[in-house]
């Protein structure tokens, strides 16, 4: 207990510990001269094909059309476009869709089952390891928790997206590389229906969509849409057939559940 002699002014209450800032590194693609270890080389080398070619490197974990490289652009490589570098450095990390600490191997599986409507691999299995070592390799010289420039995607604010709107704007712009019915083409995937990502999905979320809309289509950018155009085409594309994802009950288990992720669950038949 402490005593204050009368007429003195209580103590100040000690100061909370000034948290240091986050160290911001810059976007470094390394070379691949840097896998220097044989067998770390062959390993992550092969991690890198099944990222670039997922359905025909594991044709049982995936259930639709997509790649894992559909929605991590240039390879994964490209900033400010969900890059895979620095991945490795993030994790363990909190997240709150899973309500627990998730391991990287939780968050490539969580890809699987929802992007690429699939299943899991074996968190201890060769093709798991191996994508985790292309991902190590990609963090190289990242430090444990820093913020990378050109991390994730830039986010935009919630906007009301107009279904009508969003209607024309795909027909206009969308359909000449993802079908005109969604279905995709050699030139892109698919966005909806049978072999399309279900709506547990990250880019489920329309904010997400709009926001890699907005930033980065269409891919030629032939036309730059506004962030009003880019909620109006998102919000038709996922209000479109897509598979369900049933243990989306079990998301945001403790709360937290970000705006725009409400799940679209279409009641038309899909068909292959």
């Amino acid at each position: 207990m402490l005593l204050v002699p009368a007429g003195s002014a209580h103590p100040q209450a000690a100061a909370p510990p000034r948290q240091p800032a986050t160290r911001r590194v810059p976007f470094r693609v390394p070379s691949e001269a840097e896998l220097r270890d044989s067998a770390y080389r062959i390993s992550a080398l092969r991690g890198r094909a099944i990222l670039l070619a997922t359905r025909d490197s594991l044709p049982h974990n995936v259930g639709n059309s997509l790649r894992c490289a559909s929605c991590h652009l240039d390879n994964g490589l490209r900033p400010n476009a969900m890059p895979w570098v620095g991945t490795y450095a993030r994790f363990p990390q909190y997240r709150a869709r899973s309500g627990k600490v998730d391991l990287i191997e939780d968050r490539i599986n969580d890809c699987f089952e929802r992007s690429m409507n699939g299943k899991a691999l074996a968190p201890s299995g060769r093709d798991m390891r191996d994508i985790v070592a292309y991902l190590a390799f990609l963090s190289n010289g990242i430090p444990v928790g820093a913020q990378m420039e050109g991390q994730g995607l830039a986010r935009l604010q919630p906007l009301n997206g107009d279904l009508k709107r969003g209607i024309g704007i795909f027909v206009s712009t969308c359909t000449r590389c993802h079908g005109a019915n969604g279905q995709g083409t050699a030139l892109a995937p698919p966005l909806w229906g049978a072999h399309s990502y279900n709506v547990g999905a990250g880019m489920g979320n329309i904010i997400t969509a709009a926001s890699f809309i907005h930033a980065l289509m269409p891919i030629d950018r032939a036309q730059r849409l506004t962030e009003q155009q880019a909620f109006d085409v998102a919000t038709y594309i996922n209000t479109r057939p897509r598979p369900d994802f049933p243990r989306k009950i079990h998301d945001w288990p403790k709360g937290g559940k970000p705006a725009g992720a409400d799940y679209h669950v279409s009641k038309e038949d899909l068909h292959d």
